[in-house]
C-alpha cells in the first residue's frame, strides 16, 4: 500500500473544503446562494467541521489575486474600444450600414493604437473609445494583413491614457499566469485570466494563404470582441495581441492565439513608418514534396533522392531566386491522366534549417529574415547537393 504523503494530506484537506462548501449551498428563488454557516462563540475548526486554509496557500492566492487586480488597475485605462463603421448594398442598390467593434491598447505618445487588421478591414469611419467614455475618430497610419496587425492615431491630446510596454515574448514558458483585457461582445474593460498553454504555435493569416509564426496559445477566455486587445504578463507587460480562437461555436472554448509581442515589435514600427510592412520575397512557386508527390516525380523522371521539401516550379523572372541562378522546372511529362512539372530544384534548408512545405518556408522567413538579407538555400539538383547565396528582397505583393 502507498503511503500519503504531506502532498497527498494536502489534496486530500483541499477535497474536503470544496465538499463542505458545497454542502453550504442552497437554491434561492434567484439562484445559487451561500447559506451562513452558524458558529457558536467558542466552536474550533473541528467542533464546526469547517477545514482552516493552509497559510502558505492562502498566501500565494491573495499575492496573485493582488497582483491581477494591479496589472487591471495599471493597463486597463490604456486599452481602448475600437469601432468600425462601412456601408455596404443590397441587391435593389438599398445602402446598408455596418457596424462592428474590437479593441486595441495605446502604443505610445503619439496617439498610436495597435489593433489587429481585421479589426479595422473595410472601415469607411473609425472611432475609438477611451475607458472613460471619451470618443474619438481615428485614422490608418498603417497596416499588414499577412500578420493580422494595424496601427491607428487619435488625437486625444492630454487624455491620452500611457502607452503599454512590450515584453520580450522570447522569454515566455508555458504554465506562465496571463491576463486579457478588451471589449468582448461590446462589453467594455472586460478581464480574464489564464496561463500560457503553448508557444511557437503557427496560425493561418487570416486575410490571404500565408501564415504567422510565434504566436501564443493561451487558455484566456478571448472572445468576438477582444481582437487586437492585449495579451498581458503579471508585470503589466504585453505579450502579445489577442487575434484568434480556435471553436466551433464561434465563442472561446478554451484556446485562443495572440500575435506575439516580438511580432508586434517587428512590423509596427514600419507600419508607422512606412504604412505597410515589407515582407521578405525569394520569387518562387513551389509544390511541396510529399512520399506520393515523390513517386510520381520519379515515375516521370527526376532523380529524386528525398520525399520532403519544396519543388521550385518557377522561379520568377528578375526576382531573388532567379538572379541567383534557382532554377525553376523546364518541361512537363505526362503520368498517368497528369501533366508532372519536373526539372526544377528542390528547396530542402535555409540557413541550414530544414524546410519541408510552404508553411515552414514562410514561418521562418517572416521570423528570421528581413528584407535585403542575404541567406543560404540548400537546393537538390539532379540528385546534387547545393548550397546557394540569395539576397531577399521585398515582396511586391505586400
Amino acid at each position: 500500500m502507498r503511503r500519503v504523503g504531506t502532498l497527498d494530506r494536502r489534496l486530500g484537506i483541499a477535497i474536503l473544503a470544496l465538499l463542505v462548501g458545497a454542502l453550504g449551498c442552497r437554491v434561492s428563488g434567484t439562484g445559487w446562494s451561500v447559506a451562513p454557516a452558524v458558529v457558536s462563540p467558542t466552536a474550533t475548526p473541528a467542533a464546526t467541521g469547517a477545514v482552516a486554509p493552509l497559510a502558505d496557500e492562502t498566501t500565494a492566492l491573495n499575492d496573485l489575486q493582488a497582483q491581477t487586480i494591479a496589472v487591471y488597475e495599471a493597463t486597463a485605462p490604456s486599452v481602448v474600444n475600437i469601432t468600425n463603421r462601412s456601408t455596404v448594398y443590397g441587391w435593389f442598390g438599398q445602402a446598408i450600414p455596418q457596424e462592428g467593434s474590437g479593441s486595441g491598447f495605446v502604443y505610445d505618445r503619439e496617439g498610436h493604437i495597435v489593433t489587429n487588421y481585421h479589426v479595422i478591414e473595410n472601415a469607411q469611419e473609425l472611432l475609438v473609445t477611451l475607458s472613460t467614455g471619451q470618443v474619438y475618430p481615428a485614422e490608418i497610419v498603417g497596416s499588414d494583413p499577412t500578420n493580422d496587425l494595424a496601427v491607428l492615431r487619435i488625437d486625444a491630446g492630454g487624455d491620452l491614457p500611457a502607452p503599454l510596454a512590450l515584453a520580450d515574448s522570447d522569454d515566455l514558458r508555458v504554465g506562465q499566469f496571463v491576463v486579457a483585457i478588451g471589449n468582448p461582445y461590446g462589453l467594455e474593460q472586460t478581464l480574464t485570466t489564464g496561463v500560457v498553454s503553448a508557444l511557437g504555435r503557427v496560425i493561418e493569416s487570416p486575410q490571404d494563404n500565408r501564415f504567422i509564426g510565434e504566436a501564443i496559445q493561451t487558455d484566456a477566455a478571448i472572445n468576438p470582441g477582444n481582437s487586437g486587445g492585449p495579451l498581458l504578463d503579471l508585470q503589466g507587460r504585453v505579450i502579445g495581441v489577442n487575434s484568434q480562437i480556435l471553436s466551433p461555436s464561434g465563442a472561446s472554448n478554451g484556446i485562443g492565439f495572440a500575435v506575439s509581442a516580438n511580432t508586434v515589435r517587428r512590423v509596427v514600427p514600419q507600419l508607422i513608418a512606412r504604412g505597410h510592412y515589407p515582407h521578405p520575397w525569394l520569387g518562387i512557386r513551389t509544390v511541396t514534396i510529399t512520399p506520393s508527390t515523390a513517386q510520381v516525380l520519379r515515375e516521370a523522371g527526376m532523380n529524386l533522392t528525398t520525399e520532403s521539401g519544396l519543388l521550385v516550379v518557377e522561379a520568377v523572372d528578375g526576382a531573388p531566386a532567379n538572379r541567383a541562378g534557382i532554377r525553376g522546372c523546364h518541361r512537363t511529362v505526362r503520368v498517368g491522366s497528369y501533366q508532372v512539372p519536373i526539372g526544377g530544384d528542390i528547396l530542402i534548408a535555409i540557413n541550414g534549417e530544414p524546410i519541408e512545405d510552404f508553411q515552414s518556408l514562410t514561418v521562418y522567413l517572416e521570423t528570421h529574415t528581413v528584407v535585403g538579407d542575404t541567406i543560404e538555400v540548400t537546393v537538390i539538383r539532379d540528385g546534387e547537393t547545393l548550397t546557394i547565396p540569395v539576397t531577399l528582397a521585398e515582396n511586391p505583393q505586400g
